[in-house]
């Protein structure tokens, strides 16, 4: 009975796959939305076609369809490119602990949860791809991950390689200001913080040179490091340093180490970014920014302001958003772009903070963040304009395939259920001794 049993369940899978792989072969056309392809002018009546993963065409109602496509009739929606989150901490993982406070080595992607059902809440506010972050109690916290939020049974599923040869997935985590201030062996002022980075990077600048001078030779490298071996990548260009930062003062101590070193850095948070808005644009660094509707929290953004993200934008800084889920829930990342436009921004550079804009900060520019031909079919499908707070996100496709639908009551419950919903089931077992 046991080998039947398992005979049904391995045919049916092969059946499932079968037609998920001639879902694929065959193209979709999805037609009557407005587009919104960010690279251009949106396309009033437009045409979206996509086929095994990737965007065919982007056109308007003249566009020819395939004659074997698979139709969608989307007359009076939206579709826009997936969103991208340049800093999350969704998926439930962790980074260094209190033995220091410089973990460069540590990878969160070692402790997320795949199968968290805090991926579904990013899916159910449209966002496709993400930048998952150790937190910010370390100058270095660890190591972050890209992700893309395909349905996957491990992490490994999720990954948007960004250096297959080097096993690189993501960027490095760096904070500064308040919140590495603690007792030793952490920092305890601002000035001994940057000094205890420099001191790292200094003695990752050596690795590299033992490194560079073995040629090759084994006998004569240096001990494997894998402190060294991370900072050598940040100083290589291969990773970049995604710098958690608030006042301005700490801002420009951000960029000036990243020029001492010539690493690639973006700035996240920058709550004071409007203080110094022409110096970040001086230094040609991107800022990645949050917006807020209701004001408080940490001493060090007191001075926290809307505005950050017009006045960034008017002096040509690259700007984007992001959710740093929980402080903006996943699903109202969009409502970031509306209170951008509502504090100074344009609707243009909005709508690219939370798509194209990002994906240049996470070098995945070449693959999604807009709606072009031969690159990734992700995107959105919405019940009207994305900066009105009464739109909703009705459907989430990755790479072609449909992830998230409110149509579906299973899905829906992750755009309208409360926080109980994403506690997850080691919770529910342990508050409710053991029962589901």
């Amino acid at each position: 009975m046991k080998s039947f049993r398992f005979f049904l369940s391995s045919a049916f899978f092969s059946v499932f796959l079968s037609a998920y792989a001639l879902s694929q072969s065959l193209p979709h056309a999805f037609t009557g939305a407005q587009l919104i392809p960010v690279s251009g002018n949106p396309i009033e009546n437009g045409v979206l076609i996509v086929q095994n993963g990737k965007i065919l065409a982007v056109g308007d109602a003249a566009l020819d369809i395939p004659a074997n496509a698979v139709i969608h009739d989307v007359t009076g929606k939206v579709i826009m490119p997936g969103l991208v989150d340049t800093h999350s901490h969704i998926g439930e993982g962790d980074g260094g602990d209190r033995s220091s406070t410089l973990h460069p080595d540590v990878r969160i992607m070692d402790a997320i949860d795949p199968r968290s059902d805090t991926f579904k809440k990013a899916l159910s506010g449209g966002i496709t791809s993400v930048n998952i972050m150790p937190g910010s109690g370390h100058l270095m916290s660890g190591q972050t991950v890209y992700l893309k939020l395909r349905k996957a049974n491990t992490i490994e599923d999720m990954l948007l390689v960004i250096d297959e040869e080097n096993n690189i997935y993501g960027g490095l985590k760096m904070a500064n200001g308040t919140n590495p201030l603690r007792n030793p062996p952490f920092s305890g002022t601002r000035a001994k913080s940057a000094a205890m980075v420099r001191q790292l990077f200094v003695k990752a600048q050596d690795y590299q040179k033992k490194i560079a001078d073995a040629k090759g030779d084994e006998s004569k490298m240096p001990p494997r490091d894998l402190q060294m071996e991370t900072l050598v990548e940040v100083l290589e260009g291969k990773r970049t340093v995604h710098n958690h930062t608030h006042r301005h003062d700490d801002i420009l101590t951000a960029i000036r180490l990243s020029q001492e070193f010539g690493y690639k850095v973006v700035l996240q948070h920058v709550s004071e970014a409007y203080k110094v808005a022409e110096e970040i644009a001086e230094a040609g660094v991107p800022a990645s920014i949050i917006t807020l509707d209701s004001f408080g929290g940490k001493l060090e953004a007191i001075n926290f302001s809307n505005v950050s993200g017009g006045v960034l934008e008017k002096a040509g800084v690259t700007v984007g958003f992001h959710t740093d889920d929980g402080i903006t829930d996943s699903r109202l990342f969009l409502r970031s772009a509306a209170m951008g436009v509502r504090a100074g921004m344009s609707r243009k550079k909005a709508l690219e903070a939370v798509t194209i804009a990002n994906a240049v900060m996470m070098d995945i520019d070449d693959r999604t963040g807009s709606l072009e031909k031969g690159k990734d079919a992700d995107f959105i499908i919405l019940s009207g304009d994305p900066l009105s707070v009464y739109t909703l996100v009705e459907q989430t496709w990755i790479e072609g395939i449909k992830v998230w639908d409110r149509e579906n009551p299973e899905d829906r419950k992750y755009a309208t259920g409360g926080y109980e919903i994403f506690r997850g089931e080691s919770y529910i077992h342990s508050e409710h001794g053991g029962s589901k």
